[in-house]
């Protein structure tokens, strides 16, 4: 049977609670584990199966996650409570004209002009303005729309889909290659998510890096062996909330000491925005204009490239 279907009437698998609350399966065991919820029940090859109000509720722990909770703080709360929570930290009431027209096109349903109203504005913006701005502002209203009950998990999915979609195009339509530095960009196992990654390789093609893209979810050593095969200047990681803090930075870590001194390692996202103690050697990017800052501070100190 699918990964992508519930298993048994309301009960859902590991895999199919992964893709649909962007929580990995480690993050999953480790609550499990130490927080005593999700209580998954098992089948008869003892795979875990979950029941639909234990999915709810862990999208409801992702969103606050995403906000800044810690989900020691929250997790054993129940859906109800979560969700005033939520509902207590959103104090703007309507998005931006340009984001709402947008949103309300991919709200219903229209899909030819929810992907040509993307189009649009993506050559009316430019590539960076489109990720800083547009795609920024979509991604929180998406979430907006979900607690608001406007939208649903199909919704988020083809959204994420088209964004994606054209964001590889418009990386491919960047004229040259720029002088540097070379990125290899990628995550590591246990990190799928695609979209930051995209927006982050986007930024930097229209800054005028030269960006080696690894996609999800590479192995370290197999980064370690790209380095060198490719040239990379800089090592830039992407790590979501679906990871957790200490195993980010623990992969940071372990990379930075397989690296030479000479390529850097760059890491950000949501799993590290409230990371204090980054290891040595690595360079925390807390936003776009930090990165950005980065690549001309590479340049002023590598000007032979």
């Amino acid at each position: 049977m699918s990964t992508n279907s519930a298993i048994q009437g309301s009960l859902y698998n590991i895999a199919a609670v992964e893709r649909d609350t962007g929580l990995s399966k480690d993050i999953l065991r480790v609550w499990e584990r130490r927080y005593g919820f999700p209580k998954p029940e098992r089948d008869h090859n003892d795979e875990r199966l979950y029941t639909l109000p234990q999915m709810e509720k862990l999208r409801l722990l992702r969103l606050l996650i995403d906000s800044g909770y810690r989900p020691g703080k929250i997790v054993n709360q129940d859906a109800a409570e979560l969700s005033r929570l939520i509902s207590d930290q959103s104090t703007e009431k309507a998005p931006p004209p340009e984001i709402a027209g947008i949103l309300e096109l991919l709200l219903r349903h229209d899909i030819d002009g929810f992907r040509n109203a993307l189009v649009q504005t993506l050559m009316k913006q430019g590539l960076l303005r489109f990720v800083t701005d547009t795609v920024t502002g979509l991604n929180h209203w998406i979430g907006e729309a979900w607690l608001a009950g406007k939208i649903a998990v199909f919704d988020e999915h083809l959204y994420s889909e088209h964004v994606q979609n054209i964001l590889r195009n418009a990386i491919v339509a960047q004229p040259g290659r720029g002088s540097g530095p070379r990125v290899l960009l990628t995550s590591l196992p246990g990190e799928k998510h695609r979209i930051g990654l995209l927006m982050v390789e986007a930024v930097l093609a229209a800054e005028g890096a030269n960006c080696v893209a690894l996609g999800t979810e590479t192995p370290i050593i197999d980064i370690k062996n790209a380095v060198p095969a490719y040239q990379v200047d800089v090592v830039a990681l992407s790590f979501s909330s679906a990871m957790t803090q200490s195993a980010a930075l623990a992969g940071l870590e372990e990379l930075r000491g397989l690296l030479p001194d000479s390529t850097e390692v760059w890491g950000g996202g949501a799993a590290l925005s409230r990371a204090r103690k980054i290891p040595h050697g690595v360079l925390l990017l807390r936003s776009f204009d930090d990165m950005r800052y980065a690549l001309e501070r590479w340049r002023v100190e590598n000007p032979q490239h």
